[in-house]
């Protein structure tokens, strides 16, 4: 157990709000992808609404806690880095909000014979982001668990760019019937969902880092 625990219990429970809110948001933003796939409109901006509203409340409560840890000198060896990680994480719900309303402004067609695989990228790209948060909040009580449950997001941020690979090239390839453009435009997707593993990937490589330099 690192030190914070024992020292501003306001702030852990503040940390963890954090991360059920970020939680949130990665699983609204898959259901709002499949929904947005699916045509059913209401659930999708139901889903955007969802989002937009947990980014905000994400944004106010980082505000919190990095209120408490200047104001209370909390970890001041490591308080930069471990409020960096706090705002890299929320890279990832800033991330999925962007990507949503993207689908909700430009609207993209999607055949039906690439549905499919847009919503197994989704998936993919999801679960690393799903893992990285259970990560995250292990680092906070049991630092030396992180390690094992980092293995999985990295498994699953490569499936995804493998995945999304393969999308790009049966766009380009094999779908003759599209115009380039809409060809363009779906590609321009399939990066977007991609990012959210890569933000989850980062978010990785800062925790495996900061485990290091608190055993230090």
């Amino acid at each position: 157990m690192i030190k914070i625990v024992k020292t501003s219990k306001n702030v852990i429970v503040n940390i963890d709000e954090y991360f059920n809110n970020v939680e949130l948001g990665i699983l609204n933003f898959k259901q709002g992808v499949n929904h947005y796939l699916d045509g059913n409109v209401t659930e999708f901006e139901n889903n955007l609404n969802k989002i937009i509203e947990l980014e905000e409340t994400s944004d106010a409560i980082i505000r919190k806690i990095e209120n408490d840890f200047y104001v209370h000198s909390l970890m001041p060896n490591y308080s930069s880095d471990i409020l960096n990680l706090l705002e890299r994480i929320d890279d990832i719900i800033d991330k999925v909000k962007d990507n949503v309303s993207q689908f909700d402004v430009e609207a993209p067609y999607f055949p039906e014979d690439i549905k499919n695989d847009f919503s197994k990228l989704v998936s993919l790209s999801v679960k690393s982001a799903e893992n990285v948060v259970p990560a995250a909040r292990v680092f906070f009580t049991s630092p030396d668990l992180v390690k094992d449950k980092l293995q999985k997001v990295i498994f699953y941020e490569r499936e995804t760019d493998k995945l999304a690979t393969s999308i790009k090239r049966k766009l380009f390839k094999e779908m003759d019937f599209l115009k380039l453009s809409e060809k363009i435009h779906l590609r321009y997707f399939t990066l977007h969902i991609e990012e959210v593993s890569d933000k989850a990937k980062i978010v990785a490589k800062m925790l495996a880092s900061l485990v290091i330099k608190i055993k230090m």
